[in-house]
């Protein structure tokens, strides 16, 4: 049976079995019968009292005040199997009240402790230089308090047993800002986020996601629009969700819009469309929902001041991989359970960043671009009027001037004239708007870095430009174009 000083080092060191007595005042060394201890320092009446230094056996040491026999006031404690080492108050052998705890396997507590675990108030620093400042309870983070993750992230809130549970506010390095309700460590509950992109999303948060958020974009309107030749037209934005009601929670995402003209190949002719486009200018047609392919075409929007430059679409899919597999696009590292975002802040004040011509700011979960127009053909866009003879003829034939439905345009020639080697007698009046045909209008999602890490999936618009007059169909194939609708 273990004798009661192998059982603890704050026994009381005046009793002992012979060999030898203890010093019984002043200064003195004694060794234990069981020689695991060694103490050397003040006595008092026989008791280890004032100053002095306890050696164990396996390397670990105790060095600092002895009342009585006992461990008690201020001192310093080595654990040799650790490695650690604290500083601070002792009460019965155990460090109780402040002190500085120093982990070999890195990092540091300043603050309370009772019965050797951390409990009230402190300030943990992990060995990845991770910072936490607050109640501890049980050696867990526990109640209110601070912590200052290693990306740069920092939070300010509740913790429940080591885990953010409760109310707090978690500011992200790249100034994405979450404030609301936690449980075990993820967003849950009522809450608002302020991402970085300029998105602000306000309601339910489950494990972590917003329940409300934006999975489409819908472009309102009839399946096919029909514009009339050289007319502007307005297009109303809605972002729905999975249940088709509008993500009214949602502000801030930016919306582009782009358009493109349907790509057709003769039958008759392999190598000519009804765009002959330049060498210098081709790009690879792209597929839309409608079943046929398009090229990029360009648009004017008001506040542009000009046309939109061509550019290939996105496709409609395109989604962002997100850096922390357990947040699945949200918040972040260490900070943030199942996301992360691209370092970018916001501007001073917060203010969303200004949104080209071409783009749009969703608020409330809509949006809308007004008098919109499609431009003439850009450069190296050649059009070709296959067919300059009878406009009859062109209802018999594969297609239109740009589309496979419609007839000969009666709108004036294109700059280049009508054949299509590009030659003509006579100059053409310049062209200054598209040609009767088929077109899409495309409504992509470019707000950057994407909201959660997620893309919304492009939505497209069928459009119709007819020479007619808007709302006047164009002929169909094998009609003929001058019977009466």
């Amino acid at each position: 049976m273990a004798t009661a000083s192998q059982r603890s080092p704050t026994l009381r060191l005046q009793r002992r079995d012979p060999p030898g007595r203890p010093p019984q005042d002043g200064y003195g060394v004694y060794t234990y019968p069981n020689s695991f201890f060694r103490y050397e320092g003040e006595w008092k009446g026989g008791r280890t009292h004032g100053r002095g230094k306890l050696l164990f056996k396996d390397g670990s040491y105790y060095e600092g005040q002895f009342v009585g026999g006992e461990i008690v006031g201020e001192g310093c404690r080595h654990w040799a199997s650790s490695g650690n080492t604290y500083s601070g108050q002792f009460v019965m052998g155990e460090p109780q009240g402040h002190g500085v705890m120093e982990y070999k396997a890195g990092g540091r507590y300043e603050g309370e402790l009772s019965c050797g675990v951390r409990e009230g108030h402190g300030c943990l620093v992990d060995r990845d230089g991770q910072v936490f400042r607050g109640s501890f309870h049980n050696n867990q983070r526990h109640g209110r308090g601070q912590m200052a993750f290693r990306n740069g992230d920092e939070y300010d809130g509740d913790w429940v047993r080591d885990r953010r549970q409760g109310h707090g506010v978690l500011r992200c390095a790249d100034g994405s800002t979450y404030e609301g309700q936690w449980h075990s460590d993820v967003f849950s509950g009522l809450g608002s986020m302020a991402h970085c992109s300029g998105v602000v999303y306000r309601g339910m948060w489950i494990n972590g996601h917003p329940v409300a958020r934006a999975t489409r974009t819908v472009i309102l309107g009839p399946e096919v629009m029909d514009v009339a030749h050289g007319s502007s037209f307005t297009l109303s934005i809605e972002l729905q969700q999975d249940n088709g009601e509008v993500a009214e929670s949602e502000d801030g995402r930016v919306l582009k819009v782009s358009a493109g003209v349907r790509y057709v190949q003769l039958p008759a002719y392999s190598e000519v469309s009804f765009f002959r486009v330049d060498v210098g200018s081709r790009e690879a047609p792209f597929q839309t929902p409608f079943g046929f392919e398009c090229i990029a075409y360009p648009l004017s929007c008001p506040t542009s001041g000009g046309l939109e430059p061509r550019a290939a679409p996105e496709s409609a899919g395109t989604k962002s991989s997100l850096p922390r597999a357990d947040l699945e696009g949200g918040v972040a590292s260490g900070a943030l359970r199942d996301q992360d975002d691209n370092p970018r802040g916001l501007p001073a004040g917060g203010r969303a960043p200004h949104c080209p011509g071409d783009c749009r700011r969703v608020e409330h979960g809509r949006t809308q671009f007004a008098d919109i127009r499609l431009g003439p053909p850009p450069p190296g866009y050649q059009p070709v009027r296959f067919l300059d003879s009878r406009p009859e003829e062109a209802g018999s034939g594969p297609g239109g001037s740009l589309g496979p439905e419609g007839t000969a345009p009666t709108v004036p020639d294109a700059p280049a004239g009508s054949r299509p080697d590009g030659t003509g007698t006579a100059e053409a009046e310049p062209v200054t708007a598209a040609f009767p045909g088929e077109y899409v209008i495309m409504i992509r999602d470019v707000t950057n870095p994407p909201f959660m890490g997620r893309t919304l999936p492009t939505a497209f618009k069928h459009l119709r430009v007819s020479a007619r007059g808007a709302g006047q169909q164009p002929p169909g194939p094998g009609e003929d174009p001058k019977a009466p609708h």
